[in-house]
């Protein structure tokens, strides 16, 4: 009886972290989290503010709206493909106490209502982020903003950057430019 039960939970843990794994890198994006410290900069490089509403574009485990609920005040929905990362998050919002202020929603984000957004963050590839970028600029309200990490959109200029991070900021609508102008900007 206990070799079934340990059977049927090892098969149960495996299958979980294959659907971790599996379901978002069939829509293009597998799960790769970032530092804490990289997500409070850019945080704070975006301004987010006490009562503001942010997405997570692509949630994963959900660092980052525990941190923009802990941390800033925020508000936090995060948005994710993965059925077992929308569980986790769920239990560890309700287990923590944040379930007023953090919300998950099993979506696809190319797809997603952003309009009560005052931030958007997104950590995806360029590639990913020139297929996300019309969406964004029908999607999101005039003077929400949008923190990019790791890629930034390629016809948009940022109004904030961090070079050594890798932080990319822009302010809807978007400008059009490139991080290129922006740098050229910053040197006179």
């Amino acid at each position: 009886m206990i070799v079934l039960l340990v059977y049927g939970l090892s098969i149960l843990f495996f299958v979980l972290i294959l659907l971790w794994i599996l379901v978002p890198a069939l829509y293009g994006l597998p799960p790769v989290p970032t530092r804490p410290e990289r997500i409070r900069k850019a945080l704070k490089l975006a301004n987010l503010q006490p009562g503001e509403m942010l997405y997570d574009l692509g949630a994963g485990d959900g660092r980052v709206l525990f941190m923009a609920a802990r941390e800033f005040g925020a508000k936090a929905v995060g948005l994710e493909i993965g059925p077992v990362q929308c569980a986790w998050i769920w239990l560890r919002a309700v287990a923590g106490g944040l379930r007023n202020r953090i919300e998950v929603r099993w979506e696809n984000f190319y797809q997603a209502d952003l309009k009560e957004a005052n931030l958007v963050f997104v950590y995806a590839t360029s590639k990913e982020l020139t297929k996300l970028a019309p969406h964004l600029e029908t999607q999101m309200k005039k003077g929400a903003r949008l923190v990019s990490i790791s890629a930034d959109f390629h016809e948009w200029e940022p109004q904030e950057f961090d070079d050594r991070e890798l932080i990319f900021v822009y302010e809807m609508p978007p400008k059009a430019g490139s991080i290129a102008s922006y740098m050229m900007k910053k040197e006179k």
